[in-house]
């Protein structure tokens, strides 16, 4: 495993992150493969564990603290992020106040173990939503020494924007994969300006060449019911790069992985997945090199 700086916090992170979230942190997925998926990462040198307040109905982060429990976390950067809560019936609520954001930070700090949250992200705020007192509460949970790293988990563009003129936060998480080649600009934007960039949705959830419509278990047909609803245009789209799936000496999921990681601006590719073998294939991704080829076949499939 490769690992690089996270902009300027000090931290420095693995090429490939584990999503603890959806499927993971259900009480259906049981929790001991969930628990050895979390152990397997970390043997293969997985240092950036990521995970919320409201991800998996809020199930997600204490079933990590128990994943965490007795291990040495000294070397991992366990991300969080405060602003969205499960509020029953499958509904997430949002509450961006100082108070809700401070006392989420707070609980997370007792689901997850530890006594400092080494990254705490907003959950989708938006731009309005970054008040001064709010701003003032994140910089008392930093001096407090609650809090190393402060960051904004947002998929859109304008929201990041206004984040890369705050000095209150240290990095962003942006939804970067083939599917997504627009966020480059951004990218390089949030970085020149000293923030470490995340890649969420690095595999594009499974959407490139169809891949979500396989199913050999309840999570798939979870996952593949998700991408109808919410994601129709990326299947669409991803219907097109059928080919990542059909490259000698790699998979698709480490030759889409590749292509965000040859973007050196992007600190990690965060990745989720309820199967130990797919974990293995994705963390051999760190390191590998996209062949150029297949680099001009990409480029030529997302100007479609």
């Amino acid at each position: 495993m490769l690992y690089r700086p996270l902009g300027r916090t000090g931290l420095t992170v693995s090429e490939i992150g584990y999503g603890c979230a959806s499927w993971w942190g259900k009480p259906a997925f049981p929790e001991a493969m969930a628990v050895g998926l979390v152990h397997a990462a970390i043997d293969l040198g997985v240092t950036f564990l990521d995970t919320g307040a409201s991800y998996s109905a809020g199930e997600a982060e204490p079933r990590l603290g128990r994943a965490l429990k007795g291990r040495d976390v000294s070397g991992l950067v366990v991300a969080t992020k405060a602003g969205t809560f499960h509020a029953g019936g499958g509904r997430i609520g949002r509450d961006f106040s100082p108070a809700a954001v401070t006392a989420s930070a707070e609980r997370s700090l007792r689901n997850l173990g530890l006594d400092v949250l080494p990254l705490l992200q907003l959950h989708g705020p938006a731009a309005s939503e970054l008040t001064d007192d709010l701003l003032a509460a994140l910089d008392d949970l930093k001096a407090k020494g609650l809090v190393r790293a402060l960051g904004v988990n947002s998929f859109d563009p304008a929201v990041i924007e206004h984040v890369v003129g705050l000095p209150q936060f240290d990095a962003v998480m942006v939804d970067y994969n083939v599917l997504r080649p627009e966020r480059e600009p951004l990218i390089s934007r949030a970085a020149a300006a000293g923030k470490g960039v995340l890649a969420g949705m690095a595999l594009a959830m499974g959407h490139t060449g169809l891949k979500v419509a396989k199913i050999r278990g309840a999570q798939d047909l979870w996952y593949a019911a998700r991408g109808l609803v919410r994601h129709r245009e990326e299947v669409r789209r991803g219907a097109r790069f059928g080919f990542l799936h059909r490259q000698p000496g790699m998979t698709g999921s480490q030759a889409a992985l590749a292509y965000v990681l040859a973007n050196p601006d992007v600190s990690c590719a965060v990745i989720g997945t309820t199967r130990p073998a797919h974990l293995h294939e994705n963390a051999a991704a760190s390191g590998m090199a996209l062949p150029p080829a297949l680099m001009a076949r990409i480029r030529a499939a997302q100007e479609v």
